[in-house]
């Protein structure tokens, strides 16, 4: 339904006749012929908007605009999206209207409102851009017409399209460019070690070629007599092994350390994009992958039994992809028991938390629950502020102090990490940004070591 907003030219006609009227008394024009004038005036303006309005609904309605709005399935934080929107006159009389699409709340953009004149028989495309800075599920409601009458009296709001729900996936930029380097051969651009392959892991791959540097255990002395030149087993890692994360979502995962306004990923989000990552990586190597969140209500936990698969991605992100840290404490040891109780078959579990010094006591009994059948590997996140004060210039004598008090903290953090995860060499305490890599080294030591 269209609503009628009295134009800025009309509002400024009746401040002008109002003006009129009061410079006609000012100068001693007699106040009854004043008033009859003023009266007579505002009459005919009234008609004439109303006439206005009339002829102008009326050309609406015969052939109204009709709104195209292009959007993709889902997006990705932190992306910029460039979204199109169509109007359609499939009329004869041309309009002029300003466009505004009802975005959610937690989409930023460039580019509305915006202005264009629509002819007769055509389509005009408009385009702006999104992006989305917060995980889960957007609403997008109805497009924002603001059209004109013939005449100038009136302003018409108008709503078109229908609303839209869409989902906000963590972003797959790390992911894209593992997929696309993997390919390529160049992962150590990234940060990521690359082994070779040939010869490696327990599982039998295939007979091939003796090339120098092969071992000699690995003949095949009875595809040799039959070729007649020397063949080899070649193995590979071991296949359907399981990861298995235990995703931290309580108050300690809140951290963002002003991630909105440096355009940067919080802590959880950079933990579920290292994840994303990594299970990628598992699947593809014919792991199976799960996850088990903790640290949040039971009503908001989610869950995801491990499977492998080329779908499998796609359903664990399905599955986490808006959920958000809590401001509830996190139980570690009551996570541990409850991974015990659904996974029993050996699994690497890759704890996701942030780590205090404080959080030791119930940590260390945790993860020695979860040793006694299971491979485990905590991955902390260690805030990026503490190493940006601990590396600032000492320009002033107040900067030392600052100095001073991140390296005990940062002592104090890693000293209890180690009383934490013991000897093992597979934990890892990084900043957020370098945890995605540094899971991925961890997942390929430990399949080239056969500690699974």
């Amino acid at each position: 339904m269209a609503v009628p907003i009295p134009a800025r030219a009309a509002v400024l006609a009746l401040a002008g006749l109002a003006v009129a009227a009061c410079v006609a008394l000012l100068l001693g024009v007699p106040v009854g012929y004043v008033a009859a004038v003023a009266g007579v005036l505002l009459v005919l303006g009234f008609v004439g908007a109303g006439i206005d309005l009339w002829h102008s609904l009326r050309l609406w309605r015969a052939a109204p605009l009709r709104i195209e709005r292009n959007l993709p399935g889902a997006f990705s934080l932190g992306v910029p999206t460039v979204l199109t929107l169509a109007l359609v006159n499939e009329g004869t009389q041309a309009w002029r209207v300003s466009v505004f699409d009802e975005l959610d709340a937690h989409f930023a953009f460039e580019g509305l409102p915006q202005t264009v004149a629509v002819p007769a028989a055509s389509r005009v495309a408009l385009r702006y851009t999104a992006t989305a800075t917060q995980r889960g599920v957007a609403q997008f409601g109805a497009t924002q017409l603001r059209w004109r009458t013939r005449f100038g009296c009136f302003d018409m709001r108008q709503t078109l399209g229908e609303p839209r729900r869409l989902r906000v996936y963590p972003n797959f930029a790390a992911l894209a460019r593992y997929a696309w380097l993997s390919g390529d051969r160049r992962l150590a651009q990234i940060g990521i070690k690359t082994y070779a392959q040939r010869g490696l892991g327990t599982d039998f791959r295939q007979l091939a070629d003796y090339k120098t540097g092969d071992s000699l255990r690995h003949i095949d002395w009875k595809a040799t007599q039959r070729q007649r030149r020397p063949i080899v087993r070649e193995y590979q890692d071991d296949r359907d092994q399981c990861v298995l994360f235990l995703l931290d979502c309580g108050r300690r995962m809140r951290a963002d350390e002003g991630a909105q306004a440096l355009r940067a990923n919080s802590h959880f989000d950079e933990a579920l994009n290292a994840l994303m990552l990594l299970s990628y990586v598992a699947l593809k190597e014919g792991d199976e992958v799960g996850a088990m969140t903790f640290g949040c209500p039971p009503e908001a936990r989610r869950d995801f039994a491990a499977r492998k698969g080329t779908a499998t991605l796609n359903a664990l992100m399905n599955r986490l992809h808006d959920i958000q840290p809590g401001a509830t404490h996190s139980d570690y040891l009551l996570a541990a028991q409850e991974l015990l109780r659904v996974q029993k078959r050996r699994a690497l579990v890759i704890v996701l938390t942030n780590f205090r010094d404080e959080d030791a006591a119930e940590l260390r009994p945790a993860i020695k629950l979860l040793r006694r059948k299971h491979l485990v590997l905590v991955a902390s996140l260690r805030e990026g502020v503490l190493g940006r004060i601990a590396n600032q210039p000492l320009a002033q004598a107040r900067d030392a102090v600052d100095v001073a008090a991140a390296h005990l903290f940062e002592q104090s953090r890693r000293d209890a990490f180690a009383r934490v995860v013991g000897n093992d060499p597979l934990s890892v305490d990084v900043e957020p940004a370098d945890l995605a890599v540094a899971l991925v080294n961890r997942y390929h030591a430990v399949k080239r070591a056969g500690l699974l």
